[in-house]
């Protein structure tokens, strides 16, 4: 959790490989494994997935091809490179369970990605995602941002449903309306690039009642 501008959607982005970001220092690991030098699809074949704040529409690619790319794509790295592409009942299978529990239309399927969604189809469908692939870490990027109230309720059950023992997630917010419906393990509150204090949910909490003015760099005294 942090303001705006302290650099929590570019934390999202160097974890994930942006290319446009360089990382000048420290080290990004993955089960003890570095993916530094790893590509942002490497990155994802890995298990890490990022849902992002603004979903990009891809106009002439349906929804149903792009999940069976991906999840194909995801097979094969698990495979040691060796094609392993899902069966088509089986993934017809999987997808129609994953559109159920996150109430998704089935029609969404056919439609080329994210074009002409609204805010909130396109979160469902980043979760839709998410659910699919079965990442081990899931970067969700201010998700809640947009949402009214149901759909809010949507996605987050979708992703407190996902996320267990074989799934950790990341969450990015401004507020705490999301933790309503998501108790986290962790807060971080995150200013100026940097983690400037940590607890649980009670963190959360007083964030909401207080904001984050506590934490800036002038009422800290200067922060480095």
């Amino acid at each position: 959790m942090g303001p705006n501008g302290s650099g929590k959607s570019t934390l999202a982005y160097a974890l994930a490989g942006h290319p446009a970001y360089e990382i000048t220092g420290g080290d990004i690991l993955m089960d003890g494994e570095s993916v530094l030098d790893m590509g942002a699809d490497e990155r994802a074949q890995r298990g890490l997935f990022l849902a992002f704040q603004y979903p990009h529409a891809v106009p002439g690619v349906t929804v149903a091809s792009f999940l069976r790319s991906a999840v194909n794509a995801v097979r094969k790295a698990k495979a040691g490179g060796e094609d392993d592409p899902v069966k088509i009942p089986e993934f017809r299978k999987d997808l129609t369970a994953a559109m159920e529990m996150l109430k998704v239309p089935k029609e969404m399927s056919s439609r080329y990605l994210n074009d002409g969604f609204s805010g909130g189809e396109k979160k469902r469908v980043e979760i839709l995602q998410m659910a699919m692939l079965k990442p081990r870490v899931a970067v969700l990027d201010e998700t809640d941002s947009g949402l009214d109230i149901d759909a809010l309720r949507i996605v987050a059950g979708g992703v407190k449903q996902l996320v267990g023992a074989d799934m950790g997630a990341l969450v990015i917010t401004h507020y705490q309306r999301i933790l309503e419906y998501i108790t986290p393990d962790f807060v971080h509150v995150f200013v100026d690039g940097r983690i400037v204090e940590e607890g649980g949910p009670e963190l959360a909490q007083k964030l909401e009642a207080e904001g984050y003015e506590a934490f800036t760099p002038a009422a800290a005294g200067g922060v480095e």
